[in-house]
């Protein structure tokens, strides 16, 4: 034994609290922490890995979690902003008429805005674009500001006058605009050009750089398009069942903030007085309920994500603690044969891993703590309300809590193996703190770890049910990767004896005692399965929006023609596109208030169909079955039925909802509320693109209501860029009031947006990623001392150093192949169960995925493993030798 091995105090070889502590004294804790404080003192060599991984997934948790609560705060401290004003009424179709508006005058101050959608036109010929119009009055905006940036401003951006309505009057016959700067180069036009926008002609004045309630208009499709609100009639573009939304906001004090007693007393005033009306009442507290939703749920994808990170750390955390032990044998040997017991070792063993996960934690804290300041400056622009972030401490303290528990749940248990050791087996050079479980406190021990991380992360989630299902995915796939890996060492055991030393030898280390096969196929397994997944759900998408467009989907979706445009915009169709099959649908929206009597929003479901509850939707009625529908359940009504109202319901919502046939459901259409009772539940092909609606109501439902009319023109080849272009040209010309929405223009559009959250998750991903990588150094790093000694045995009995690379080659080349193999097929597995079973769309193996992400893995393998092998081949044989 080398004095090097046994702890020192001040040169002496025994500690100086052997005489002041008696035999039969259990040592304290105090004595424990300065026997872990005087190990520490060596340095962290061989815990960097260890400190990393704690790190990179408490970093993760703690910077996810202070930027969502950064981000929500800010959105509720500039809820009157964001809302443009203390309370907001909408209604879709139509305005507010005398009863509605009297309650509105009991505020200081109304904003009334109109928004819609609308094709806008340069008259210089430089085409036709979508736009979103808002078109605002004189008290616009009651909150924030809006400005703007003008070519001739020297610095390239003014605030806007104290009444931006002074840009938008009517000057010489034309009514000014506002516009983003991104409706520039589609049109080709510049501030002062002139625009046509429905019958009606506009002229930019300028450009819009910052509009302050912005986030709480919904989803935006076009650039923003601002008039004013007495310009709105000459468009022409208000009519009977238009898809226009009517927006009042209300500021109840002219100074100061009106308290949320004040607030919530005024909507409770406002429904006692009209409770059948059919607006939609939002607060400053409710400013943005998408946008925070999407953060929340965003937050807990990447908390997940962060968590997986940690915990796939945790693999790297039992191997250095393996390895520190390991390394530590003759050290806990001189302790046990001088009295101590198990129970210290133990203790001041799980102290000096504490003290390390400390380090770790305080780093990936501090780092995720400034997380949210750095991305202040990127969200700057992309945010327009104030990005002032600061110190969580609820966020970091859960992340604290993680750190430490996942730190518990893997180091317990190689501790207490180590512990429970004889004095006489530490001395031998024989593995023997790999064998067996430890004792009783030690299991139930690492279980409660593991149980109080699986229950902090379901209790915490803002959706438990995902949270059940990665955390039992989670436990799974451990067990999974482990059966894996003890799969692949029994075949190398089972196969027969190769002539080649070579392979003989890399097959022996795959299936030997302590052999890195287990590690390897964790760390790589499941960082792999999740990128295939990834890749594969992406891939799917992609080609679902992309290869059956020219069979399935129509060209062109033509929005609000009205009744007695329908003939001549047939007639059109068939002169200029005489090829192609125009479809035409009634159209109107509704909102659900009310299923089996039960307010919308008291209803229970899943996330996505409760969304569907939120705002106005799409509905038809048809007196047949619409062509791409499936009925599951029920029957369809007779084409002449005069009976009470029926409704046929998507099968999936139905089921998220909890609803079936002859359940009731209560819309609210143009103001009046309308009860329906489920007839049949439908099978909806939404893959196709073409018109189809969520429900469908029996035709004398909406008897003599006025309403628009949805189009949509195919192709059968699927049209070229001319033939669209000159569909395109003529609708605007004869036809300026209707919204052409052209599909390949939508599909990039959609294809842009996948494409950057395809980013932003594969970003994410990568730490989990990164920590596998992580783990696998730390593995290899921990086999270094077994193969030195293996090495140097080797070389002394003849093999060169070739030998020897090709065989620890072909070992991790094997492993790396094993794992990947793996991987994949999980990834395909996965990525099948969610595209299909999920999103309901036809999934199709992608080869090119799979195989970079194989050889990804062989590469990362045979890469980390032969840098290991070239230091082990470095080591001086003497010193090995003279200690065997």
């Amino acid at each position: 034994m080398n004095a090097s091995d046994t702890p020192r105090n001040g040169g002496h070889t025994l500690p100086a609290e052997r005489d002041e502590t008696p035999r039969t004294a259990r040592p304290s804790l105090a004595v424990a922490l300065r026997f872990a404080w005087r190990e520490l003192r060596g340095g962290l060599g061989g815990f960097y890995i260890f400190l990393a991984c704690i790190a990179l997934g408490v970093m993760t948790i703690a910077g996810v979690g202070s930027l969502s609560r950064a981000l929500t705060e800010g959105i509720e401290s500039e809820g009157q902003t964001i809302l443009g004003g203390d309370i907001a009424f909408s209604l879709v179709h139509t305005q507010a008429d005398t009863s509605e508006r009297a309650i509105f005058d009991r505020a200081a101050q109304l904003s009334e805005i109109a928004t819609l959608r609308a094709m806008a036109r340069a008259e210089n010929g430089g085409g036709q674009t979508l736009v979103e119009v808002k078109a605002i009055g004189n008290a616009y905006p009651l909150y924030g500001a809006l400005t703007l940036t003008d070519n001739g401003d020297a610095n390239g951006k003014t605030a806007t006058p104290a009444n931006p309505y002074t840009r938008l009057q009517k000057h010489d016959g034309v009514w000014g605009a506002l516009v983003e700067e991104s409706l520039l180069p589609r049109l080709g036009v510049k501030v002062g050009d002139t625009l046509t926008l429905g019958r009606t002609r506009v002229r930019i004045e300028g450009i819009i750089d910052t509009e302050p309630d912005r986030l709480s208009s919904g989803a935006i499709f076009g650039p923003r398009l601002m008039i004013a609100s007495a310009a709105l009639p000459d468009t022409g573009l208000i009519q009977p069942g238009s898809l226009i939304t009517w927006r009042y906001r209300l500021r109840l004090h002219d100074s100061g903030m009106a308290s949320k007693a004040e607030v919530e007393r005024f909507v409770a005033d406002a429904r006692a007085a009209l409770p059948d009306a059919g607006w939609r009442i939002r607060t400053r507290t409710q400013a943005a309920p998408g946008l925070t939703a999407n953060i929340a749920r965003f937050a807990q994808f990447l908390t997940l994500v962060g968590l997986t990170a940690l915990v796939v750390g945790g693999v790297g955390v039992a191997n250095a603690v393996r390895a520190h032990l390991d390394g530590r044998r003759r050290v806990i040997a001189t302790y046990r044969c001088l009295g101590a017991t198990g129970g210290f070792v133990f203790t001041v063993y799980l102290l000096e891993i504490m003290i390390l996960a400390g380090l770790g934690i305080a780093v990936g804290l501090a780092l995720g703590a400034l997380i949210p300041i750095v991305a202040a400056s990127a969200l700057a622009s992309l945010l327009p309300i104030p990005t002032t972030f600061g110190l969580y401490p609820l966020e970091l303290g859960l992340a604290l809590v993680y750190g430490v528990l996942t730190t518990l749940a893997f180091a317990l248990w190689p501790l207490g193996r180590a512990s429970d050791v004889p004095p006489t087996a530490l001395f031998r050079d024989g593995d023997e703190t790999r064998k067996g479980w430890p004792r009783v406190p030690y299991v139930a021990a690492t279980g409660l770890a593991v149980l109080a991380l699986a229950a902090i992360a379901i209790v915490l989630a803002n959706d438990p049910r995902i949270a059940i299902i990665y955390t039992v995915a989670t436990v799974a796939i451990f067990l999974t990767l482990r059966l894996v890996a003890l799969t692949i060492m029994a075949l190398a055991r089972r196969l027969p004896r190769a002539r080649s030393t070579i392979v003989r030898l890399a097959v022996a280390n795959i299936h030997r005692r302590g052999a890195l096969t287990p590690t390897v196929v964790l760390s790589l397994g499941l960082g792999l399965a999740l990128i295939v997944t990834l890749s594969l759900i992406d891939g799917n998408l992609r080609r679902q929006l992309t290869s059956n467009i020219p069979e399935q989907a129509p060209s062109f979706f033509f929005l609000d023609i009205q009744r007695a445009e329908l003939p001549n915009f047939e007639t059109l169709m068939a002169r200029v596109a005489p090829a192609a099959t125009l479809d035409q649908v009634p159209m109107l929206r509704g909102r659900i208030v009310a299923v089996n009597d039960i307010p919308a929003d008291k209803l229970e479901g899943t996330a996505d169909a409760t969304r569907i509850l939120r705002g106005d939707r799409g509905i038809t009625y048809s007196a047949s079955l619409p062509p791409n529908n499936i009925i599951e359940e029920g029957s369809w009504w007779p084409a002449d039925y005069t009976g009470e109202p029926l409704v046929s319901f998507d099968a999936g919502l139905a089921r998220n909802l909890g609803l079936g046939l002859g359940d009731r459901v209560t819309i609210n259409v143009l103001g009046r509320e309308i009860t329906a009772r489920i007839a049949n539940l439908r099978e909806i092909e939404w893959e196709t693109l073409s018109i189809n609606f969520f429900m469908v109501f029996s035709p004398n439902t909406f008897a003599g209501a006025p309403h628009p009319y949805l189009a949509t023109l195919t192709f059968p080849d699927g049209g070229t860029t001319d033939e669209e272009m000159a569909v395109l040209k003529d609708v605007a010309a004869d036809f300026p009031t209707v919204t052409t929405i052209r599909v390949k223009d939508a599909l990039a559009t959609v294809n842009t947006l996948l494409g950057q959250l395809a980013i932003a998750i594969r970003s994410a991903a990568s730490v989990t990623l990164v920590a596998s990588i992580l783990v696998l150094g730390g593995a290899l790093a921990s086999s270094h001392r077994h193969r030195i000694y293996d090495a140097v045995i080797l070389k002394t009995l003849g093999a060169t150093r070739m030998t020897l690379v090709a065989a620890f080659a072909l070992e991790y080349l094997l492993i790396g192949f094993a794992t990947a193999v793996f991987g994949v097929a999980a990834g395909i597995l996965a990525g099948w169960a969610i595209v299909d079973g999920v999103m309901h769309l036809s999934f199709t193996v992608l080869p090119g995925v799979a195989f970079a992400a194989a050889f990804g893995a062989m590469a990362l393998a045979l890469a980390f493993g032969l840098i290991g092998t070239w230091r082990i081949l470095g080591e001086k044989p003497a010193p090995i030798l003279r200690n065997l």
